[in-house]
């Protein structure tokens, strides 16, 4: 398993169009070497597309920006376990903002290596980013630069579940802060004792939605990567389907041209023989 990985580490390092020939070579001399579990192993690794590499590239460059998207990523993890509606919003953010940036990293890095990246590639670098905080299998691989797919698009965290007894955390806002300091009236006492207990749960409304709402922002946006990337798909299959269109209409060309002259051939031999 070990030079398997060892392997795997140098395969992922290289641009996908040399993959396939590394990977095979370094199969077969596994396989002379008589070591045949270590050859299969080997063969069955997959060529990464171009946002895979791209993705592996940049963890590669930067492990402590990797190691910290990660940090970043349990943060999240974290707050959707404890209803954390304040954190939530924050690191929710700063997701965005950060991955954004390290994809276009990516782009910059890519270039380096002679690899250009197309808008809609570091859109799917984005969306690979996103997924990786919320698949630790695979963010485990991303961060040693071996990523071999793409993991399934991350719609938030609903994976995560609540803790236990866990209550939506409300934001302490200075207003609250300051009422609590100043001493209630003691005059009507059991007034003011219903009026902050409506207080606290409206605070724990807010807090509540304020968590369904960073997680439905996230999940939009993971849909609208999607949805960038279903739409670069479909405009390579209409530009590929426009190519087989025009090599149909020029190959019906050639087998008419073909029809005729097998025609004009066969009747000039007829009237050949009946010379």
């Amino acid at each position: 398993m070990a030079d398997i990985d060892a392997v795997a580490a140098e395969l992922y390092g290289l641009r996908p169009e040399e993959f396939t020939a590394a990977r095979d070579a370094h199969a077969a001399a596994a396989r002379k070497a008589g070591r045949r579990a270590e050859a299969k192993g080997i063969a069955a690794l997959r060529k990464p597309t171009l946002a895979v590499w791209a993705a592996n590239r940049l963890a590669r460059a930067d492990a402590d920006q990797a190691g910290r998207l990660l940090e970043l990523g349990e943060g999240l993890r974290e707050a959707h376990r404890t209803l954390s509606g304040e954190e939530l919003r924050k690191l929710s953010h700063q997701q965005h903002v950060v991955i954004a940036a390290m994809a276009g990293e990516a782009r910059r890095l890519a270039g380096e290596a002679g690899q250009d990246l197309s808008a809609a590639v570091q859109r799917e670098v984005e969306q690979i980013l996103r997924s990786v905080l919320a698949d630790p299998e695979a963010a485990q691989a991303w961060v040693r630069g071996v990523l071999a797919k793409a993991p399934p698009s991350a719609v938030g965290f609903a994976d995560v579940a609540p803790a236990p007894g866990a209550e939506p955390r409300p934001p302490m806002a200075e207003a609250e802060r300051e009422r609590e300091a100043e001493p209630e009236p003691e005059a009507d006492s059991g007034e003011a004792e219903r009026t902050r207990r409506e207080a606290e749960l409206a605070e724990e409304a807010l807090a509540r939605a304020e968590a369904e709402r960073a997680q439905a922002r996230t999940g939009l946006g993971a849909l609208d990567e999607e949805i960038g990337l279903l739409e670069a798909r479909l405009e390579r299959v209409r530009e590929e389907r426009e190519g087989l269109a025009a090599a149909a209409a020029a190959a019906d060309r050639r087998h008419r041209e073909a029809v005729r002259e097998a025609k004009a051939a066969r009747a000039a031999a007829r009237k050949a023989a009946g010379r």
